[in-house]
């Protein structure tokens, strides 16, 4: 019987179906030190983005057959190494994508009708200062007919691109080696409505100077360089958003709040960070920056879609080892 741990959690129901598949499941939390003490014990283990399976950890791993990312992103695991050692690495990159995409909109909103800034101050000052409060916070802008770029144009990226058409917005996506991406969109319980759209990916420069708004759906290995440094900051027209739940890394915050500081940049949006899990507090504490704890696949739905979709690869992957 596979013996597999769990070490960030998952779906309680998926769990039980990984235990009626016939694995035996661990899921007491082993911390980050003690691992490469424990982890040959196990012949497979998943993990999210707070374990880090590095050299050390897989050569520990005398009985590892397979390292499973509940989530898109596998900098956390040292990918090529764990293959090289016959260990299979798997992701779950279809099952995030609706609820990353919806929190990209939370945040697009929320930038555009001042809501994070409203949210701190009211609590405050509601009742005291209501007429100034909503004078200061009466000059949002609409997202239908803005320009919104899209840095990395995957599963994420195009779930965000639905969205973004759907509201009217211009889409200028980028993805290398793409020139134009199909994009199918279903209407949920009507019959038979379905459409295809053909979208272009733009050049960078374009997309960075013709923007109102920015969102990146990017992986971030480790030795990769950021995306947005003050380089590319500079090219953005002045006032543009800006919206990270990729990874944090991606963007330079001090270049970051270097622009947002100037003006270039009127507002940004982070469910990522630099130093996570310990944000700067100059990120934290800023008045343009609304903020989440990386929690964009953290819905309910996409957690249950992700651990059934882990279930279905850990019994291909043993199915043939038996």
């Amino acid at each position: 019987m596979p013996k597999i741990l769990i070490n960030d959690g998952m779906d309680p129901d998926a769990v039980v179906a990984l235990k009626l598949a016939g694995f035996e499941v661990d899921t007491v939390k082993i911390e980050q030190n003690e691992l490469v003490n424990q982890i040959d014990h196990y012949d497979g283990m998943v993990v999210r983005s707070a374990t880090k399976v590095r050299k050390e950890i897989i050569d520990a791993g005398t009985n590892l057959k397979v390292i499973g990312r509940a989530g898109v992103g596998m900098d956390n695991i040292d990918v090529e190494y764990a293959r090289s050692k016959d260990i299979a690495v798997v992701n779950t990159p279809a099952a995030s994508s609706q609820s990353v995409a919806e929190l990209v909109f939370a945040h697009l909103f929320s930038l555009s009708r001042n809501l994070y800034q409203s949210n701190r101050a009211m609590p405050d000052k509601g009742a005291s200062e209501f007429k100034a409060l909503k004078k200061s916070f009466s000059k949002g802008i609409e997202l239908r007919g803005k320009t919104l770029g899209i840095i990395g144009f995957g599963r994420i990226g195009q779930a965000v691109a639905r969205m973004a058409l759907g509201l009217g917005m211009n889409v200028m996506p980028f993805k290398l080696f793409h020139d134009t991406v199909t994009i199918d969109v279903d209407f949920f319980k009507i019959k038979d409505a379905h459409m295809s759209i053909k979208v272009h990916t733009d050049p960078y420069e374009d997309l960075l100077a013709q923007s109102d708004f920015i969102t990146l759906h990017v992986p971030f290995p480790p030795g990769a360089k950021p995306v947005l440094t003050k380089k590319e900051f500079d090219q953005m027209k002045d006032g543009v958003r800006i919206v990270n739940t990729s990874r944090g890394g991606v963007i330079v915050e001090k270049d970051l709040l270097a622009a947002l500081e100037s003006g270039k940049v009127a507002a940004a949006a982070l469910d990522v960070f630099e130093n996570e899990p310990q944000p700067d507090e100059a990120i934290l504490k800023h008045p343009n920056i609304s903020l989440t704890p990386h929690i964009g696949a953290s819905t309910l739905e996409a957690q249950a879609r992700i651990g059934f979709e882990m279930v279905d690869k850990l019994k291909a992957i043993f199915d043939k080892e038996n």
